[in-house]
């Protein structure tokens, strides 16, 4: 296996590549910047426990001391998670000045998919992609995750795109930049705590074997980029459409108050809804990213198999 020398694997991670075993890439800012410690450590122990449950290797990827990291070890997460927000939020661009400086980042859906990819990690296991933000059409706020999307050979196995986005445009984005967003049993793009938004995926898929079939058949024919899996959150745990609607309203509205942008936007917005919903949109984000763990681990068992 042709490795980039700014990339290190954990063994477990590295044998299960070089066996031909399932693999999910896992972020890192949701441990740093998604929830307060110590719930955050929990849920990302929680999560790889899950994957290793349904039949694949967590890798959890980050940078450490510089380091591309694919696969952490415990003592590594819960440091990343007692530092909170005073580790640095990574995305593309952010990569090579903080590999340049041997800092500490963590890890957003885009430059996991980039560090994922370097390592040879073809799905990904999130919460919600990134996309454009309500008013993107003044202030041009257009998460980069859409443009990695286009480019990283990466499928991203989510809840849907945040609810704290304009739905419409990220789904137009995608389209625009060739990217299929294919709806787990679903004919509609969740919509994070929800599981739908009046939006119609490009194509439903009933089982993990099909949904390989046409990434790997993507991936042969040439074309460049990842797919977003767009996977409900269980029926069990999901939110009130029209009390989400109101919270986040709300929270997008205190953000403009004061004037929050950029890199702190998004986990502004996710904290000030898990204080207006007194926890429960906390809860409801756990039980997605583990939901979609378990079909991260489904869908790479079955690449795998595909590949091999």
């Amino acid at each position: 296996m042709q490795l980039n020398p700014l990339v290190s694997m954990s063994p477990v991670v590295k044998a299960a590549l070089q066996n031909g075993q399932p693999v999910v890439a896992l972020e890192s800012t949701i441990i740093s910047h998604g929830m307060p410690y110590p719930k955050n450590v929990e849920t990302a122990l929680r999560v790889e426990a899950t994957v290793r449950e349904s039949g694949a290797v967590p890798a959890t990827i980050a940078v450490i001391g510089g380091q591309l990291r694919a696969g952490l070890s415990e003592a590594e997460i819960e440091n990343l998670g007692k530092k909170g927000t005073a580790v640095t939020k990574v995305s593309r661009r952010d990569l090579p000045v903080l590999v340049a400086r041997k800092g500490d980042g963590a890890t957003t859906v885009a430059a996991t998919m980039i560090i994922a990819a370097l390592a040879g990690i073809r799905v990904f296991a999130t919460g919600g992609i990134g996309g454009v933000h309500r008013g993107a059409e003044r202030t041009m706020d257009i998460s980069a995750d859409l443009q990695e999307l286009a480019r990283t050979n990466v499928a991203v196995v989510c809840a849907g795109a945040k609810s704290i986005l304009d739905l419409r445009l990220t789904l137009e984005y995608l389209e625009t930049m060739g990217v299929p967003v294919l709806g787990f049993q679903t004919d509609e793009l969740p919509a994070f705590y929800t599981r739908t938004s009046g939006l119609p995926v490009d194509y439903r898929m009933e089982t993990a074997s099909e949904i390989t079939k046409a990434l790997h058949t993507k991936w042969q024919l040439g074309l460049h980029g990842g797919a977003v899996i767009a996977n409900p959150i269980p029926e069990a745990y999901a939110m009130p459409q029209e009390e989400m609607d109101r919270v986040i309203d709300l929270a997008i509205a205190e953000a403009a108050q004061q004037d929050i942008v950029g890199k702190a936007l998004t986990p502004f917005l996710l904290s000030r809804i898990e204080q207006l919903t007194k926890g429960d949109s906390l809860e409801a984000n756990i039980e997605l990213v583990l939901n979609n763990a378990r079909l991260a681990a489904a869908v790479s068992g079955a690449l795998c198999s595909l590949s091999g």
